[in-house]
């Protein structure tokens, strides 16, 4: 009966993977097989015939095209800019004597995660009219920045935080000014941690829509999530045959970011050293 039990559970969990792996499998292998299909349909099958028709349609919108490139000045501004500040605050935060250390940071990710999307898009859009940074790229970076800077920080706290006290304390009796143990010493060590921020901003703003469509008025600054609406019909239904090709171009610089910090990282951390 035992013997039973325990092939029954083998079987039920057999199924449940294969199911829970088609789930996600399936929209996967549409997005790879559909741009080169001649007609659009939401089902998986082998393009017949085989077509590049698509993505030639797909190229020759300049307005589509133009937001990828909108997307990368964006997704690639940010990353760099909450990258940078969060691994700088992170380090202050974590070497100095701060009353209330992480009740102050819990504090920040509580409002940041609060006060967000629909709720804060009337002050923003006020605060960034103000400042004139209403249709430019830099207002939607800055947006986008203090947004996920807190979230940024709270994740590179463990790194910083696995970082040996002793080595700083070396390089101070070498000589070691304050920011060449910043840039020297603290920064190569904190490197695989400044790269998981640096992936996590990244897609954060690649695939945001509201922020950029609210802020930015001009149709040429437009980031890809918004102009991808150019591909739906007047009817608002999607053309699928370049929806697809869209998407998948969409999708490929988010992939190769991630092969390429993969390859050189491995994602394999022990606190905030990689090992």
């Amino acid at each position: 009966m035992m013997v039973f039990r325990v092939v029954l559970s083998r079987i039920a969990f057999s199924a449940f993977a294969a199911l829970s792996g088609a789930f996600f499998a399936l929209p996967m292998l549409w997005l790879l097989l559909a741009p080169f299909n001649a007609r659009g349909t939401l089902a998986v099958e082998i393009p017949r015939p085989f077509t590049l028709a698509n993505f030639e349609r797909v190229f020759a919108n300049t307005f589509a095209m133009q937001a990828l490139v909108n997307s990368l000045i964006l997704a690639g501004g940010t990353m760099a800019l909450v990258t940078l500040v969060a691994t700088l605050a992170a380090y202050a935060l974590s070497r100095a004597e701060v009353p209330h250390y992480d009740l102050l940071t819990y504090g920040l990710i509580l409002f940041s995660s609060v006060v967000t999307g629909t709720a804060a898009m009337v002050p923003i859009f006020l605060l960034a009219n103000a400042l004139g940074l209403v249709d430019t790229y830099l207002g939607v970076i800055m947006v986008f920045t203090g947004g996920l800077l807190p979230t940024a920080i709270f994740i590179l706290r463990d790194f910083v935080e696995g970082l040996p006290r002793s080595y700083e304390e070396s390089a101070m009796v070498s000589g070691a000014s304050p920011w060449q143990m910043i840039w020297d010493v603290a920064m190569p060590l904190l490197r695989p941690g400044m790269m998981v921020v640096a992936i996590w901003t990244f897609v954060q703003v690649w695939g945001a829509f509201l922020i950029p469509f609210v802020l930015l008025r001009t149709p040429e600054r437009m980031p890809a999530a918004v102009a991808i609406y150019s591909f739906y019909t007047e009817a608002g239904t999607p053309i699928l045959t370049l929806t697809s090709a869209y998407a998948l171009l969409y999708a490929i610089p988010v992939v190769i970011l991630y092969l390429f910090v993969n390859a050189r990282y491995g994602f394999r951390f022990f606190g905030g050293i990689k090992r």
